[in-house]
């Protein structure tokens, strides 16, 4: 088995399309603009040894047409991001992850599996892991649950590593930061291939600490609490006990403290929290470390004592649009995949309408300006999905107008201009517009204004004129005036037919 048919193998996803990104320029921060788009033919190996020689690079999408994956990735986008360092936690940890220098400068944390298992649950187990490295926040692939083939959709893809790979700036390394060649990516991430059984076993979280509250919480007590983070830490853990033990909440609070937080915090401080806690009702302050950093959002949601009580607002990432006309966009709520029309992405009451119909859920509201700042977040980084010329109003109206034209109702002469027929003469087609209106109305195309019309015909036209005056004279020799629109005459093309050999036989009688 050569290389590139390795790398196929390990990471292969959507039979049905990969991805590519081009950069466009780079942005006020120094990181670069890019376009990503769809490219609606299989992954080969073919395109992978491309990939690897460096004359293009792809991506692959980690969930196939039944929503199945062969592998997943932490995509940590960090340009700070001490990447030995995270190579020696996930060894310590013993997870059955790969990590890759990303295209960004970050890090993607690989897991490859030796059989498909459900995407939903894969993004699950990452979550786990996430939250466990402290990179709670990061970006999860695949992206969805599941994938809405049906109406278009492929889901979201993930840039491979090793794009030339002999100069590749995205390696794979060992335990001493030293990039990994190749092949030896290869053995290693071969090894570290798991069955979805053993990568399961992996995932098992100490969930008897604080029951049924949030995991940020059972993984921070588990695995110890910074010096740094004892305040907003107990603070929380004190929202956490006024509800899950109402009548003795303070107590526990101060046991907490002496068992967990080491040194524990002093006393007076103990007694600070209290009483804000006492004052008013708090809630989990998410965003604020150290919490964030082991953020398990889905699972939190679904905790009796988590943030499913309203607090939660959507988190919405993966925006994928299919450049139709109208175009559908398609967006990940918290892993679920959403359609959505542009008024259902513009206006937030319409996508929480849109949430409740699809989702059976009713997402909180955020403020206008925070909404308009996420959309155009997702915006910049949308995945584009091209669709054939025939799929858009344009490629649509196109077809219709050269059918309209080289119809069997043409004119014979152009006094019949006026009665609606198209007229073609040295190579150019004549035809009243009103009867062309009157052709798409019959064929129920009523998606452009007159103006609009008008336009496309001048783009038919190369963006040169499109309206004449025809002059011609009737049949009695007067002069005739009539106002027209035209295209380039419509030519079918010859059809080659292949030669036929006659036999000859002689009659049986």
């Amino acid at each position: 088995m050569t290389n590139s048919e390795r790398f196929f193998r390990l990471f292969r996803g959507y039979s049905g399309a990969y991805g590519r990104t081009t950069v466009t320029g780079q942005k006020a921060n120094g990181k670069a603009k890019a376009n990503s788009y769809i490219v609606r033919e299989p992954l080969t190996v073919e395109l992978i040894d491309k990939h690897l020689s460096g004359s293009i690079g792809v991506g692959s999408i980690p969930i196939n047409e039944k929503s199945l994956s062969h592998f997943g990735s932490l995509d940590l986008d960090d340009y700070n991001l001490d990447l030995v360092a995270v190579h020696k936690d996930v060894s310590r940890l013993k997870m059955p992850l790969v990590p890759c220098r990303s295209k960004s400068g970050g890090a993607h944390l690989n897991v490859f599996l030796s059989e498909a298992m459900p995407a939903v649950e894969l993004r699950d187990i990452l979550a786990e892991f996430a939250s466990i490295l402290g990179h709670g926040t990061c970006e999860i692939f695949p992206k969805q649950d599941e994938v809405r083939t049906e109406r278009g959709d492929v889901g979201n893809f993930i840039n491979l590593p090793y794009h030339n790979a002999e100069y590749t700036t995205r390696y794979a390394i060992d335990e001493s930061g030293e990039p990994l060649s190749l092949e030896e990516f290869l053995d290693l991430a071969e090894a570290t291939r798991c069955t979805p059984d053993e990568l399961r076993a992996f995932a098992k979280v100490a969930d008897n600490l604080l029951p049924d509250g949030p995991p940020c919480l059972q993984q921070l007590s588990s695995g110890g609490i910074p010096e740094g983070g004892r305040n907003n830490t107990l603070l929380n853990i004190g929202v956490y006990y006024r509800q899950a033990h109402p009548e003795t909440w303070a107590e526990k609070l101060e046991d907490y403290n002496r068992e967990f937080c080491s040194p524990a915090l002093p006393a007076k401080e103990i007694v600070t929290i209290q009483n804000q806690l006492e004052k008013k009702d708090y809630y989990y302050t998410c965003k604020a470390e150290p919490l964030h950093s082991h953020c398990n959002r889905a699972k939190c949601q679904l905790r009796k004592f988590g943030i499913g009580n309203g607090q939660a607002l959507p988190m919405l990432s993966g925006l994928t649009v299919v450049e139709s006309e109208p175009p559908v966009w398609f967006v990940d709520v918290d892993g679920s995949r959403l359609e959505l029309s542009t008024k259902q992405l513009q206006i937030q009451q319409e996508f929480q309408r849109a949430a409740m119909e699809q989702m059976y859920k009713m997402p909180a509201r955020m403020k206008e300006s925070d909404w308009r700042d996420l959309v155009d977040g997702l915006l910049e980084n949308a995945t584009r999905i091209e669709v054939p010329d025939e799929l858009t109003h344009k490629g649509l109206f196109v077809e219709l107008v050269e059918n309209f034209c080289t119809s069997r109702l043409q004119a014979h002469s152009p006094e019949e201009l006026v009665v609606g027929k198209p007229w073609t003469e040295d190579s150019y087609t004549y035809f009243k517009l009103s009867a062309l209106q009157d052709f798409l109305k019959r064929h129920n195309f009523t998606y452009y204004t007159r103006g609009q019309l008008t336009e496309r015909l001048k783009e038919m036209n190369d963006g040169g004129r499109a309206m004449h005056q025809y002059h011609y004279r009737d049949d009695r020799g007067e002069r005739r005036n009539v106002r027209v629109w035209g295209i380039p005459e419509v030519t079918k093309g010859d059809v080659d037919l292949p030669d036929v050999e006659m036999v000859h036989k002689e009659m049986p009688f």
